[in-house]
């Protein structure tokens, strides 16, 4: 493949890999870091990618590497209710979680999946479904979603029951989610960008965590690129719209385990 079709390649893999990394550490600036390291490391050896299936895998495959080099270690600003459910995270299946964010929010394959971790392709379906156990019976909560279209908001809701949690309302403009969410104290806060009356659901999301304090958050989008650039505070935690159930399962799941989140500001 020539350079300049590699460089593009990455290049639009790039944000999908930050959404990734987020996820997993439940932190834009170590999330971003550890983008960062994997496309130092690109660049400075091109051939690191030679031999992947396609260059997007081969970017994720160099992530991994870096990732359990690293050991996943709590940073600096790991503390309190984050350090906490860092330490929860690794009493997990080791690499279960890696590959259920993979599989459900990145949507490998689970032969993309086994390349990206080098494992084996039972080896790999074990590892979502184990996950998918282990998260399942971690925790449950209540959560607020902010989501505007019926048709979605009840399937959301569905979702999140189907998972133990309790939803406290639905919210469908900037001012009803306040109402809600100061109403009844919600653990987890699914929330749509663009509302039914032209309100934000980012300024939706900003007025509750002045109110409420720190909490995890996740936003739905159908153009979650545009929200992955690195140049301003941006979502932990971030699906695509339209989404799969598979991918809400996990965000939610994936969220739940965290006590702050960073979040877009206006």
């Amino acid at each position: 493949m020539a350079q300049s079709d590699l460089s593009s390649e990455i290049g639009q893999a790039l944000p999908y890999l930050r959404r990734y990394a987020r996820a997993l550490t439940g932190s834009q600036s170590t999330g971003d870091q550890y983008a960062a390291a994997t496309l130092e490391a690109v660049l400075a050896d091109r051939t690191v990618t030679v031999g992947a299936s396609t260059p997007k895998v081969g970017l994720f495959q160099t992530f991994h590497g870096i990732w359990v080099t690293t050991g996943a270690p709590v940073t600096d600003e790991d503390a309190g209710p984050r350090k906490a459910a860092q330490r929860h995270l690794s009493r997990l299946t080791t690499n279960s979680r890696e590959a259920l964010l993979l599989h459900t929010i990145e949507e490998f394959t689970l032969k993309e999946l086994g390349e990206i971790m080098n494992v084996g392709l039972e080896e790999a379906e074990i590892l979502v479904n184990t996950a998918r156990q282990e998260m399942a019976d971690a925790m449950s909560g209540r959560v607020l979603i902010i989501e505007d279209e019926a048709i979605i908001a009840m399937d959301l809701e569905s979702i999140v029951a189907d998972l133990g949690h309790r939803v406290t309302g639905v919210a469908r403009t900037r001012d009803g989610a306040v109402a809600l969410g100061t109403k009844e104290t919600p653990d987890l806060i699914l929330s749509d960008i663009q509302l039914a009356d032209n309100s934000s659901g980012v300024d939706a999301v900003n007025d509750l965590l002045r109110e409420l304090g720190e909490r995890p958050v996740i936003f739905i989008t159908a153009f979650p690129e545009r929200l992955l650039t690195g140049d301003k505070p941006e979502p932990a935690f971030l699906i695509s719209k339209p989404y799969s159930e598979e991918q809400v399962r996990s965000a939610i799941s994936q969220a739940m385990f965290f006590s702050s989140t960073e979040t877009l500001r206006a």
